[in-house]
């Protein structure tokens, strides 16, 4: 049997998929919801431990108490302020080990997931239990990218990807080779709202998301779903290309089916950390 995975559940539907998963599956669980992220229907029903940001230690006390060695992260979470959280001793302790230095996005993820590993636990990615999520490479629907649209996608994961080696964002909307905007800490969604205003005469843009560079896997991978593809017709652009087997899709069928309803072309690309 496998061992009991400790869930770690931020916004979105995916924890929720991971959780259906596990039980088709057989498999063992324990759940930790964050306060603020995770959707209420994601704790229906379920044995479940809620926290804040700031209160490590009491998931980690809850995990080992329901005996669990391997843990994964899944879910949108936006990392709050050092204003903003409350942190517990576990927390507080461990901000003093590494310093502020290493409140940028890449960094402390890294060093919390090391810390993690220390109190001996085994930190895994969603792609180790639900590989499926990942994205592959080609046109998904039924819509597909004309030679402008590729233009912009081009463009678009080198910018991303200049973004993401800086520790800014993720995502980067390009409309007939004009960069509208770039995601920073207000999140891919805040993104597509604020180019709607920005947008130019002619065809429409493309939505682009790529993982950052030195971004750690097994956490906060960029992730598209339903939502996304109602907000990307909302504003007008034409599609979306995500960087194929470093990104995940939230309901991959139903994604497809919307878009090739709305007109939106989806498109996986390869590419590595140079473009």
């Amino acid at each position: 049997m496998a061992e009991k995975l400790g869930i770690i559940a931020g916004g979105g539907t995916l924890p929720k998929q991971l959780i259906d998963r596990c039980r088709k599956e057989g498999r063992p669980y324990s759940l930790v919801c964050l306060k603020d992220f995770a959707l209420p229907e994601t704790a229906e029903g379920e044995d479940c431990l809620w926290c804040r940001m700031g209160e490590a230690g009491k998931a980690i006390a809850y995990f080992k108490k329901n005996g669990v060695r391997q843990i994964v992260m899944i879910g949108g979470v936006r990392r709050p302020s050092l204003f903003q959280l409350r942190l517990d001793w576990w927390s507080t302790k461990f901000l003093i080990k590494i310093g502020f230095k290493a409140f940028g996005d890449d960094n402390l993820l890294s060093a919390v997931i090391k810390e993690i590993e220390a109190e001996g636990f085994q930190f895994i990615g969603i792609h180790d239990v639900m590989p499926d999520l990942l994205a592959d490479e080609g046109v998904w629907g039924k819509v597909e990218p004309d030679e402008q649209a590729w233009n912009d996608i081009r463009h678009g994961i080198k910018i991303a990807l200049g973004l993401g080696a800086l520790d800014v964002g993720q995502s980067v909307i390009v409309q007939q080779g004009i960069v509208l905007g770039v995601e920073a800490v207000e999140g891919t969604d805040a993104l597509i709202g604020r180019c709607k205003d920005l947008k130019r005469e002619g065809v429409g843009g493309v939505l682009v998301k790529t993982k950052k560079p030195h971004q750690e896997k097994r956490a906060d991978l960029p992730t598209i779903g339903v939502r996304t593809v109602l907000n990307v017709h909302d504003a007008g652009l034409r599609g979306i290309a995500i960087q194929a087997g470093n990104a995940l899709v939230a309901d991959r069928a139903t994604v497809i089916a919307k878009a090739d309803e709305l007109g939106i072309f989806i498109v996986g690309v390869k590419c590595d950390d140079a473009g």
